[in-house]
């Protein structure tokens, strides 16, 4: 398969193939990028790093995988220190960015500026998360995750529990598990459902979730507990944030009655919603998930800018 030039915008728009291709060649990353072994495929790249939201694992694997493979990174992490601040449009931005590097990296508050991006750069686009939209690479990263420690993806039974409505996060790996055959639970608090949208497009693809406020409940079963936050830079009502925050909260009490292989991930950051007595349970994988960004974005740079192993 050839990924050169390719924009990695939305899971959408891949096949299940191509997402098997990816994982396969994220696995041939991870001795490098545990600095294990030394490759640079990409020396002599140049990736812009554009991020108009606050990121931490996302820019900062993005950056290590970009140096992992032997290239350099430029970019900002506080749009208030660029000329956006003086009125320019994102399209200028962009423009100048890709007259600059060789692959251009953006995170933005806004639904669909990724997409917007890729019109007007020539390198490709990788979208690092746009507003409630969607984040393929976190996508990417979590089937990874759950492919490495489960050996397989369909026929789990997986609970994606927290703010559903807001979290990008969830958006995309609802629809890629469901491509996988994987058995969804949707748990959250009424005001913060999945969207219906999203739903959809689940059962277009077979799947069949079901929707629950019941956390104890759906546990029981589950091979894998996916943790998000309740996320309050998304609400447009404070009072609304008010009502639903701490509606749940990941503790040992309530994993008395789950499997004992069941796993939990979360994309991270955590506020209240996991215990951090979790933290050194069997059970906790989020971490790990983390660094998984790694190897799969360091295939993914790789696979656009034609880089050869």
């Amino acid at each position: 398969m050839n990924f050169q030039g390719r924009d990695i915008i939305s899971i959408k728009d891949f096949s299940k193939n191509e997402i098997n291709f990816i994982l396969k060649n994220a696995e041939k990353m991870v001795e490098y990028a545990k600095g294990k072994n030394y490759i640079d495929i990409l020396k002599g790249k140049i990736l812009s790093s554009l991020f108009f939201e606050p990121s931490t694992r996302t820019r900062l694997s993005f950056e290590s995988s970009m140096n992992r493979l032997g290239g350099r990174v430029i970019g900002f992490a506080d749009p208030t220190a660029t000329s956006q601040k003086k009125g320019e449009s994102l399209a200028d931005t962009i423009r100048m960015a890709d007259s600059y590097s060789d692959v251009i990296v953006i995170r933005h508050p806004q639904e669909g500026a990724a997409r917007l991006a890729a019109e007007f750069a020539e390198a490709p686009v990788l979208n690092a998360g746009d507003g409630a939209g969607r984040h393929p690479t976190q996508c990417l990263l979590d089937l990874f995750t759950i492919k490495s420690e489960k050996k397989k993806i369909e026929g789990k039974n997986i609970v994606l529990l927290g703010d559903l409505k807001y979290g990008r996060t969830v958006h995309s790996l609802a629809y890629a598990l469901s491509l996988y055959g994987a058995n969804l639970t949707f748990v959250s608090p009424d005001s913060l459902k999945m969207p219906t949208e999203v739903l959809n497009e689940c059962e277009e693809l077979g799947a069949q979730p079901r929707n629950t406020s019941n956390l104890e409940k759906s546990i029981k079963n589950a091979d894998v507990l996916y943790v998000t936050r309740i996320q309050k830079e998304r609400f447009p009502d404070a009072e609304e944030y008010n009502q639903v925050v701490g509606a749940y909260k990941v503790d040992k009490n309530l994993l008395k009655n789950s499997r004992r292989d069941l796993v939990i991930m979360h994309p991270l950051p955590r506020v209240t919603e996991i215990n951090p007595e979790i933290d050194k349970t069997t059970h906790a994988l989020y971490f790990k998930q983390a660094f998984n960004g790694v190897p799969v974005r360091m295939a993914l740079l790789s696979l656009v800018l034609g880089g050869k192993k």
